[in-house]
């Protein structure tokens, strides 16, 4: 096994960790982790592969979260279901343009995202709310038209988008933030699965390093869902934590991205 090898099991652990525990900022983690720390060439073999890695890591904290009963299942399908569209169409848009712009433009926004969850809600949450036929014509119109926009930045960017799923179900269904973490797995999953099978009719996924990040995210993710279980008393610190990560990140991707361009 070489240095490389160890690396990317050392970010596979530690992207793992994170979707385990926020249920979002593991795929942006992963990029500059694969580009410049385990030393991928190229961005938009990072993004390719780090789609794939992303995609197979939320299922596993998904199986968790579902075990935990923390998935509002009917939700996570028509959310996923729409966003695949978008993250289609995404995908194929963003492999026409240079990696490092995209990283940097991807840094500003979570940069806004981060700031936006570090504010209180201002609605109150529901947490029985479910998609039901008679519920349908309430949350369903939102669920498809945030799942769309949210798939196309998800594939546009090369990423899970956890980050923005979280936020895009709660604002779409009023859940609980632990709620919307394990629902928003669903789409991680499906929309990383998407994005990777777009860039790897490419010839833009590097297996091998994939494989071994896809092993060290998996005792990531056992050790991040614990966190997160322990944190889920707290929701305030739950939503400090994950806001925290997405502007740290944002603000590193935004200076390295600019500094290459």
């Amino acid at each position: 096994m070489s240095f490389a090898d160890l690396g990317a099991v050392g970010a596979g652990a530690l992207v793992g960790g994170v979707l385990g525990l926020v249920g979002g900022g593991g795929s942006i983690l992963a990029v500059p982790l694969l580009v410049y720390g385990v030393g991928v060439a190229s961005p938009h073999v990072a993004i390719g592969t780090s789609a794939l890695t992303v995609s197979l890591n939320a299922l596993l904290g998904l199986a968790a979260h579902a075990r935990a009963g923390s998935v509002k299942w009917p939700c996570a399908i028509v959310f996923s279901i729409s966003g695949v569209v978008g993250a289609a169409f995404g995908s194929s848009l963003g492999k026409a343009v240079d990696g490092h712009k995209l990283l940097a433009l991807f840094g500003l926004m979570m940069i806004v995202i981060g700031v936006a969850m570090l504010r209180t809600p201002r609605r109150a949450e529901r947490p029985d709310v479910r998609l039901s036929p008679q519920t349908a014509g309430e949350l369903a119109p939102p669920l498809v038209g945030l799942g769309l926009g949210v798939g196309a930045l998800s594939g546009f960017f090369g990423i899970g988008g956890g980050f923005l799923i979280v936020p895009g179900l709660m604002a779409a269904t009023q859940m609980p933030m632990i709620a919307a973490v394990g629902t928003s797995l669903v789409s991680v999953a499906a929309f990383g699965a998407t994005t990777a099978a777009n860039y790897a009719l490419s010839g833009l996924v590097d297996w091998r390093v994939a494989g071994f990040f896809i092993g060290g995210g998996i005792a990531g993710g056992f050790a991040g869902f614990a966190a997160g279980k322990a944190l889920a008393a707290r929701k305030s610190a739950l939503r400090l934590v994950f806001g925290a990560i997405v502007i740290a990140v944002g603000v590193y991707l935004s200076a390295r991205g600019l500094m290459q361009t």
